[in-house]
């Protein structure tokens, strides 16, 4: 049975080692520590080795061998990084950093322009190793929040990066301000021998998912996977009766995407235009069809997001 510690982006993670954010001269060894574990990214891509060209795209599963980040030693916090943040420490207690590079850093004019390529995260994190793409999507998560709110929400002052890039202060009022993480319902609605799955009309051809929304202020998950089901589809369902799955970081830009089965109590589809493109019943013999990329019209998302697995708890069950 599979739990949210199978889930991509969520496996294999490293020991934060949370005590030594606050260790000024400890963080100041380990960044000059000749075996320090530093990766880049820029832009919210990571740096990984080799050409990317053949890279996923949105929505494609992927059947390489992968692709590896770029590890580089303590010279890498001399290439000109924005910011930088302590990932914590491998089994050996080796220190691990993600440096942030700017927008504009051009690799190609650098000293490690021959060691790799930057790629976009979708496609990345298919190709990485489980603890790879569990760190490189910490860290996207992360930066993506610093380069969000650099401004204190309480007086409008800029922000200081501290305890090794997981908290910013307000040197002006004092406030305190930590990494948000947005909780996602994701629910795979099923009636009878049919599921609803649904597209956006940006998607490619072909390509259907799970339906998803975020949690509103005063409201638990499964109060926010039926009332999304119900504004984006029509479909009717009690949120008493929704079965919770597993959850999954996804860093795009910073969510934990909360897995849900939810019977529907209705089946006439009637779609937010807003939302979505079309909605469709599914029946568990298509989806079994979908997962195994044999469907003649429709294929599913692939095994990194977590709405593969949901579909695939769901079509598997007698």
């Amino acid at each position: 049975m599979l739990t949210s510690q199978d889930m991509p982006l969520a496996q294999k993670p490293v020991d934060r080692a949370a005590h030594c954010r606050t260790d000024a001269a400890w963080l100041g060894a380990a960044r000059k520590n000749p075996d320090v574990l530093v990766f880049l990214m820029r832009a919210g891509e990571p740096l990984l080795e080799g050409d990317v060209s053949g890279a996923p795209g949105f929505g494609q599963g992927y059947s390489g061998n992968g692709m590896p980040l770029v590890w580089l030693g303590p010279q890498a916090f001399g290439l000109g990084h924005q910011g930088e943040v302590f990932l914590g420490q491998d089994t050996s207690g080796l220190p691990i950093f993600a440096l942030d590079m700017p927008e504009g850093w051009a690799l190609e004019a650098s000293p490690i322009a021959e060691l790799g390529a930057f790629a976009e995260m979708r496609g990345a994190a298919a190709m990485l190793s489980p603890l790879e793409a569990n760190l490189a999507s910490t860290a996207r998560s992360l930066f993506e929040w610093h380069r969000t709110h650099g401004f204190c929400s309480r007086c409008g002052a800029q922000s200081e990066v501290v305890e090794a890039g997981w908290k910013r202060e307000c040197p002006a009022c004092g406030a305190e301000h930590f990494p948000r993480t947005d909780p996602v319902a994701i629910m795979l609605a099923h009636r009878g021998d049919k599921c609803l799955m649904a597209r956006q009309a940006s998607w490619p051809a072909g390509f259907i998912s799970a339906l998803a929304g975020f949690v509103e202020p005063g409201e638990t998950v499964e109060q926010a996977a039926a009332r999304e089901l119900e504004e984006e589809a029509g479909i009717k369902s009690d949120p008493a009766n929704a079965e919770y799955l597993f959850c999954q970081p996804w860093p795009f830009p910073s969510s934990l995407m909360v897995g849900i089965l939810i019977p529907a109590d209705s089946e006439e589809i009637s779609v937010e235009q807003d939302e979505l493109e079309a909605a469709y019943w599914i029946t568990r013999e298509e989806a079994r069809q979908m997962l195994a990329g044999a469907h003649p019209r429709f294929y599913c998302p692939p095994k990194m997001a977590i709405a593969h697995h949901i579909l695939k708890a769901w079509a598997e069950r007698d």
